[in-house]
């Protein structure tokens, strides 16, 4: 099959140069701009971070990252592709085409690139979060909200490696087998999560504060799209990544962070004996 056009390699080089090169300065502001006083509620960013949180805390935090969408419907998708041959035809087409990234090599390089970006935004994001203005303080909140993100990513990797022992499924590349789930896109799901979080924390106007999410969600997917070009990766592997990945970071930071819960309304599905029970959770 006829390769794409090499116009396509650098026009989404000059295209993800920019556009990453402007992600970071929007965030770099942030960091520049915010960082000090505190939260609306008086307190200092992880103030408050504990690893006793208690259980009905732990509990609520886990059922709302297990039911957010971005864990099940990913999740939900990687079951569908198991339809007839959709995962390895996609794969194949993906790898044959490589039609964002134009070879394979290349999309490997920037899978890393990527997922490199997606902790870089975590850490700004975490440093812009209002810690007081005291160095101390200041120091001490970023080292206990840093503490729970940190060990959120940790704990997503070293998922990851257990679930790939546990299924030995062969990449399409056949390298090895260790293709489910994708650690790259498992990786940059927890940071893009955790630091979309954390813009919850910094005073931004809706309208920004939903273009850096859409831009970190955005990284994060690019990642586990340049894992299944580079014929690394099935595309079951990179939606059961970025599932897992947004679930444990979502329920760490939500049940260890310490802060209070003020994302507005949210779509929650939790199964009963013999229904769903569908509804909405406000917070105030």
């Amino acid at each position: 099959m006829k390769k794409p056009p090499r116009f396509r390699l650098r026009g989404y080089r000059a295209f993800s140069r920019l556009s990453i090169l402007g992600l970071f300065a929007c965030v770099l502001s942030i960091g520049i701009l915010a960082g000090c006083g505190t939260l609306p509620n008086g307190r200092r960013w992880g103030q408050d971070a504990t690893f006793c949180p208690g259980w009905q805390l732990v509990g609520m935090a886990a059922r709302h990252a297990a039911f957010s969408s971005e864990t099940w419907a990913p999740a939900a998708a990687a079951l569908v592709l198991q339809i007839d041959d959709w995962d390895e035809e996609i794969s194949e087409w993906a790898v044959d085409n490589t039609p964002i990234f134009g070879s394979p090599q290349d999309a490997e390089d920037a899978s890393d690139y990527l997922r490199d970006a997606t902790g870089v935004t975590y850490l700004i994001t975490a440093l812009a979060t209002p810690s007081g203005e005291d160095p101390k303080p200041w120091s001490v909140g970023k080292l206990k909200g840093l503490t729970v993100g940190v060990t959120a990513v940790l704990l997503t990797d070293g998922t990851t490696e257990l679930v790939k022992e546990a299924t030995d499924r062969t990449r399409p590349d056949g390298s090895d087998d260790e293709s489910f789930p994708s650690g790259h896109t498992s990786s940059a799901s927890a940071f893009a999560t955790l630091a979309n979080r954390n813009l919850q924390s910094l005073s931004l106007s809706k309208r920004n504060r939903t273009l850096l999410s859409i831009g970190f969600t955005t990284l994060a997917a690019a990642t586990g799209w340049a894992r299944v070009e580079a014929g690394r990766h099935f595309p079951s592997d990179v939606l059961a990544g970025y599932a897992l990945g947004h679930f444990i970071s979502a329920f760490f930071n939500d049940a260890f962070l310490g802060l209070e819960q003020n994302e507005g309304p949210r779509l929650t599905i939790e199964p009963s004996k013999n229904s769903l029970i569908v509804g909405i959770d406000f917070f105030f």
